[in-house]
């Protein structure tokens, strides 16, 4: 790819030309359109796809009026190939939408630089280079909220899931968020990408277990320094899932 074609939509001009300016500064994108309006976007959007140049991304405010982002981002995700969504707002009560619609970033106005080069590269690399460990699906991402800031925590930079009640606990190399979902929905939406079910309170990313071993009829599997309990009813799904991935990296 030569560079991103991307599409900055808000119906406030200043705010939309100030974002368009800094799109336009990054050399990863090679286009910038811009639209005051969610019938406006889906125009561009289908032409796009008409011409064959169809957008790679699109950079969205979410209170608009007429077709606001929320919605317009879930009418995006309907398409067979959905150009990548971010969301650029001054409101943090819709980080759970985001989520929901699978967002690639959450950013908060005014728009700093180093924070729109941080969602650009999420795009890039949503757009051109799929995981590997992942069979191909692209990362999922996940709202965490950060001393007041909302910020999106990648599916591959999360070693395990701990389930905490209502919530779940989800641990990086950098440290900890607790995030209000449930084990079983994570489980459900990462499996795709390469996370297992060890246990009733623990999700592990396969990637990340760097040993298993059995002691007295007790398995466990160990991440880093963290030694993860897995239970009798996943022991042997998850040591013959273990040997066919070393037997495939042998190969």
């Amino acid at each position: 790819m030569v560079g991103l074609r991307v599409l900055a939509v808000d119906d406030e001009l200043p705010a939309l030309e100030d974002l368009a300016y800094l799109l336009r500064a990054d050399t990863r994108i090679a286009e910038v359109a811009t639209a005051r309006d969610g019938a406006a976007a889906l125009r561009l959007l289908d032409r796009g796809i008409a011409e064959g140049r169809p957008i790679d991304a699109v950079f969205l405010d979410i209170r608009m009026r007429g077709l606001d982002g929320v919605v317009l981002g879930r009418l995006l995700s309907r398409f067979a190939n959905p150009p990548r969504v971010v969301f650029v707002t001054a409101y943090e009560d819709h980080a759970v939408d985001a989520f929901e619609i699978k967002a690639e970033d959450y950013l908060l106005k005014p728009v700093r630089p180093e924070r729109l080069a941080e969602a650009i590269r999420r795009v890039s690399v949503a757009a051109e280079l799929p995981d590997p460990e992942t069979g191909g699906r692209e990362p999922d991402t996940i709202p965490v909220e950060l001393g007041g800031v909302t910020r999106f925590v990648s599916s591959t930079d999360v070693k395990y899931v701990e389930a905490q009640g209502d919530y779940a606990r989800l641990h990086t190399e950098g440290g900890s968020h607790l995030v209000r979902i449930s084990l079983a929905t994570l489980e459900e939406r990462w499996a795709p990408v390469g996370f297992v079910r060890v246990h009733r309170s623990h999700l592990v990313a396969v990637k990340h277990i760097d040993e298993l071993h059995i002691d007295s009829g007790r398995c466990v599997v160990r991440v880093g320094e963290t030694e993860i309990p897995v239970s009798r009813r996943h022991t042997r799904e998850l040591r013959d899932l273990l040997v066919r991935r070393a037997r495939k990296a042998q190969s």
